[in-house]
């Protein structure tokens, strides 16, 4: 049924919030900040501004099956520090935040268990793992299980409220403003410091079961995260780092489901067409098993490229009973993969499972794109911090360390607005925002201009054959690099040609917006890389080597004023003891 719309501005409500702490995005994070924020300060006013519905929201919406990261008995923060630095050839990372986040990783999981997630254990009680770090647990209800606890806290939720941009004074973020899917209101939220943790980015890339009539949203990551907290710091000026760390995952073909529940849960190695294993015959001399993250999940697609596809992970081993278990197991985090193999008579007991590539992402948990951050988890901008998948510097965070960034971004939060006073509200800056927000609604039915699913779908083409999509195998060089920017810049003047007709579309508008954004910066991180340091993940066919010249972090600003975005480099710096694997790599796998 169509919605009523006012016709102009005047008619739209505004909403002004005042609050002490605002957080954007109700996922893990966003819930963990909350709960850590309420404990520190009893008395705060806390405001969590959600997209969609806090007890469904975000990148744990429909359930996990692991925790990837958890300390063991033995091991130690810093061990956890060492295979996280291995785990992306060596570095770079930001070993103070990761080193500052495994020291809380522990407790925000046992918190988690505390308020009713089950963790699998053994019949001596002890926690079952099923790899070095990750652990098994029955996590269909994790994300409405958060929720409740930050709902008890006695924050204001505003669910169903899209965040547009940051709210501004003289550089220093003072809040954020959005717009309403159901009121049609433009609120504007007023804090003294803001916590984005709006996760990742998806959609940037041209999935390769992308169809827009079935399965659009076919993706390895929550479609519904795509990059809206990068997006609004990127337009104010804030630093992001080593967004070409992209993460690229092995997942089941044709629908994107995760693999690690197959060959880490249940010991299915991966093969070729041929039967050959992948990781232990065809690249023992990169690791083989024990090799880095983007290797394993690159390996797969070179298979392809070399003629030996298609690939799978072989789980004819497997008992009927481990059978049985295993679908159980993907009931708690992609139930519809079950039926999948179900509508295909798939016996996983006599066919392997196959394999191929994802789309690339842009996500802080897995890879370590995103905001620059101090260890208080402070952006460049003052007041506003990041935490989860936005906060960059610090891989293979997962659920439970996203958890863990989300108290410490309240603390750093909470220190920080400590004696702060709200400037007056500038008026010249919520129209101003107001009328860019609302304008793709609008311009009405009579204005021949372009759906946000048609210009979605041209930059999803640009990034995947010229940024280095599934394609292409994920590799680009200088020259697409460079087309790819010169036609997004191109679709970035397009975007007053944006219309919607109801406030659904009207988000996805702006979706594709900071879609847009993320994707232009993106390009400049891969082109200022001129090297390949992790396969897969960033690609240079034109640059196939390792270069220790750029042992560095890539960093880019964009300028507000003009819209230039600047590339430059941070030195990496090493606060945990420890050989720091080099990867030795010659563009041949």
């Amino acid at each position: 049924m169509a919605q009523m719309l006012p016709q102009n501005l005047a008619d739209i409500p505004d909403e002004v919030v005042d609050c002490g702490l605002l957080i954007i995005g109700g996922g893990n994070a966003g819930c963990f900040a909350a709960v850590e924020a309420r404990k520190l300060s009893p008395d705060l006013d806390i405001v969590i501004m959600e997209k969609a519905h806090i007890s469904r929201s975000g990148a744990t919406a429909a359930g996990m099956d692991a925790i990837n990261t958890y300390i063991p008995p033995g091991k130690t923060p810093e061990d956890l520090v060492r295979w996280s630095r291995s785990q992306v050839g060596g570095g770079p990372i930001r070993e103070d935040l990761a080193l500052s986040n495994a020291q809380e990783l522990n407790q925000a999981v046992d918190d988690l268990e505390e308020w009713g997630l089950p963790i699998v254990r053994d019949e001596e009680g002890n926690i079952k793992y099923r790899g070095g770090w990750d652990i098994s647990i029955r996590g269909e209800a994790l994300k409405p299980i958060m929720a409740e606890k930050a709902v008890e806290t006695g924050a204001r939720v505003y669910n169903r409220v899209v965040a547009s941009n940051l709210l501004m004074d003289q550089g220093r973020c003072i809040g954020a403003m959005g717009f309403g899917l159901r009121d049609g209101k433009f609120y504007v939220f007023r804090a003294k410091a803001t916590i984005v943790a709006t996760g990742g980015a998806c959609g940037l890339y041209k999935s390769y079961t992308a169809d827009a009539t079935t399965s659009h949203h076919q993706t390895w990551m929550c479609p519904f995260n795509v990059g809206t907290g990068y997006a609004m710091g990127i337009r104010q000026g804030a630093e992001m780092t080593s967004l070409e760390q992209r993460w690229v995952a092995t997942r089941t073909k044709d629908f994107c489901g995760p693999v690690d529940t197959i060959s880490v849960g249940y010991r299915s190695a991966m093969i070729n067409a041929r039967g050959e294993l992948i990781l232990a015959e065809r690249y023992a001399h990169l690791g083989g098993d024990k090799a880095p993250r983007y290797i394993r999940a690159n390996a797969p697609m070179d298979e392809w490229l070399a003629g030996r596809g298609p690939t799978y992970v072989d789980t004819t081993h497997l008992s009927p009973q481990e059978a049985k278990e295993l679908k159980i197991d993907y009931l708690c985090e992609r139930p519809s993969f079950v039926l999948f193999l179900a509508s295909r008579g798939h016996d996983v007991t006599k066919e392997p499972i196959e394999i191929y590539g994802s789309d690339p992402y842009i996500v802080g948990g897995h890879t370590q794109s995103g905001y620059w951050v101090d260890i208080k988890r402070m952006t460049t901008m003052p007041g506003l911090f990041a935490a989860g998948e936005t906060a960059g510097g610090n891989p293979n965070k997962f659920v439970g360390g996203c958890a863990a960034e989300g108290k410490l971004a309240a603390r750093g939060a909470l220190e920080y607005m400590s004696g702060l006073t709200l400037p007056p509200l500038d008026l010249n800056q919520v129209a101003a925002e107001k009328t860019r927000v609302f304008a793709p609604l609008l311009r009405g039915p009579e204005f021949d201009g372009v759906s946000p699913l048609e210009m979605e779908e041209r930059m999803q083409r640009l990034m995947d054959e010229y940024a280095g999509g599934t394609s292409q195998f994920y590799r680009t060089n200088e020259e697409r690099l460079d087309y790819a920017l010169r036609h997004l810049r191109m679709l970035m003047g397009q975007t007053g040609l944006l219309t919607a007709r109801d406030l659904h579309e009207l988000m996805l508008a702006h979706e594709v917006i900071d879609r847009l954004d993320v994707a232009e910066v993106l390009c400049h991180h891969l082109k200022h890389r001129r090297e390949t340091r992790w396969p897969g993940w960033q690609t240079r066919s034109d640059f196939p080597q390792v270069d220790p010249a750029l042992d560095c972090f890539v960093e880019t600003v964009r300028d507000p004023a003009t819209g230039q975005v600047r590339a430059f480099t941070r030195p990496y710096e090493q606060v945990v003891p420890g050989d720091r694997y080099t990867p030795t790599l010659d563009g041949k796998f």
